[in-house]
């Protein structure tokens, strides 16, 4: 008896020449070393980009000075069941109030929704972010990854970067730029493992959802 495929969903946007980067950081580019011809049997690509680009796991190398490479980091809180919460309308900050429907029984893994349709095309200087104690509380409930579909757990203004020191003094570990548009409230298994970059302050991956 052939058993059924679990449903998949691919939560990751899409990365490319016109994919959008926080300021400053650096844009997708790719160029052909090789192209197929008459002396050439196949196509070979070099690529330059942000690890920071489209869907992405920060590792605390980026907020701590001494924080491990996105190479070093454990892979368990990147696998495993999750629970997506809507915070729709939450304004600049995701607080505790916006998550209380959804807290029950959670899994260690929360992804935040925040926009009814993510920005694919631009960066949003006014994106949504975590309150700092709104991490700290999750952490008490036993939450070891959060992730959110915006550029960056702190507003894009922020120079104390006050939630990536709590993801630093809990030892969470966070996913940004979630494509969440299609994804309902409710519970799933996350897969978004991180490359085996050694000393990369953070990973692209390639984030998705399966039934349970």
């Amino acid at each position: 008896m052939t058993r059924p495929t679990p449903q998949l969903w691919d939560i990751s946007p899409p990365v490319h020449a016109g994919a959008p980067v926080f300021p400053g950081d650096t844009l997708y580019q790719q160029h052909w070393s090789a192209t197929l011809g008459p002396d050439c049997p196949v196509n070979v690509a070099s690529i330059t980009l942000s690890p920071h680009i489209g869907a992405h796991a920060d590792a605390p190398l980026h907020y701590s000075p001494d924080g491990a490479a996105a190479g070093a980091l454990d892979l368990h809180p990147y696998i495993g069941p999750c629970r997506v919460i809507h915070a729709l309308d939450c304004g600049g900050l995701v607080q505790m109030a916006h998550l209380a429907h959804a807290l029950a029984d959670l899994p260690e893994r929360v992804l935040v929704r925040t926009y009814r349709q993510m920005p694919q095309d631009r960066f949003d200087a006014a994106l949504p972010a975590f309150a700092p104690e709104t991490l700290q509380q999750l952490a008490d409930l036993g939450v070891l990854l959060v992730g959110i579909d915006s550029a960056s757990v702190d507003p894009a203004d922020s120079k104390q970067l006050a939630a990536h020191q709590v993801l630093r003094q809990r030892q969470l570990r966070v996913l940004e730029n979630l494509l969440l548009d299609d994804i309902a409230e409710g519970d799933y298994e996350l897969i978004a493992l991180p490359l085996k970059l050694i000393s990369a302050d953070a990973s692209p991956v390639r984030a998705v959802l399966r039934a349970l």
